[in-house]
């Protein structure tokens, strides 16, 4: 069965990485992006210089119809989906929740959460032996900000991945009858662009003390994690989360 895989958010950091790794193991592979589109085209470029077939394709995935647009892309152009990987994430400037307005907490929650429900509906709904599938597997991108809260900093977007830690654990349930693992990944403090948005570039260097390591992670670390758990090596592993955070 070939092996085709969507990254979300593939245009940069841990999702790039992902995407690299995923090429070499022998995935065809689709990156959405939203505005990065020449980073987009770039990694596509290396990809497929190194012999791989992979596209971009421009979806926002808090908009629904922008994730089936992305999807019908995908079985037209590189086949049906048979790995998914929940990586599109955001974050807003550093506040305390008694600044935060309705406005912000829904652009965070219509990316990180929302977006993740509606791209794993269309991968089940093409994976699913109850839909004709072949089975596959689901990794989605959260973060041990959703075991340790992120006060003073962003409360709302650790809610969030703590959101999509329960949203794990159910449709892992859900679909394991149908052939589908679904697992999450969750990643400490990362050198990726992320901190940047959030308004602080050199938040990793300044928390890495507090990691038990002494250092931040390389989004490839957390990219070996992704591609392990989508595996055959993983093969009966589902409902779970791996930590790669340093021991943080």
């Amino acid at each position: 069965m070939k092996k085709v895989m969507i990254v979300t958010g593939g245009s940069r950091g841990i999702g790039a990485a992902t995407a690299r790794l995923a090429a070499k193991a022998g995935y065809a592979v689709c990156i959405s992006y939203v505005n990065s589109e020449a980073a987009a085209a770039e990694i596509v470029r290396e990809m497929t210089a190194a012999g791989a077939e992979a596209i971009a394709f421009q979806a926002d995935v808090s908009v629904e119809a922008d994730v089936t647009r992305l999807f019908e892309h995908v079985d037209r152009t590189l086949g049906p989906v048979t790995a998914l990987v929940n990586n599109a994430g955001m974050l807003e400037t550093q506040m305390r929740v008694d600044q935060m307005d309705a406005a912000r907490l829904s652009r965070v929650f219509n990316v990180n959460v929302i977006g993740s429900f509606l791209c794993a509906r269309e991968a089940v709904r093409r994976m699913s032996t109850r839909h004709g599938g072949q089975g596959g597997a689901i990794v989605n991108v959260s973060s041990i900000a959703s075991r340790l809260g992120s006060p003073n900093e962003y409360v709302d977007y650790a809610a969030a991945k703590g959101a999509v830690d329960t949203f794990t654990t159910g449709l892992a349930k859900e679909v394991a009858p149908e052939g589908i693992r679904v697992n999450a990944v969750r990643p400490g403090v990362i050198y990726t662009d992320i901190h940047a948005s959030g308004g602080e570039p050199g938040r990793v260097d300044r928390v890495k003390a507090s990691v038990p390591m002494l250092r931040g992670g390389q989004p490839e670390e957390v990219a070996q994690a992704i591609l392990w758990l989508l595996s055959d090596e993983a093969s009966y592993t589902t409902g779970t989360f791996l930590d790669v955070t340093g021991g943080r």
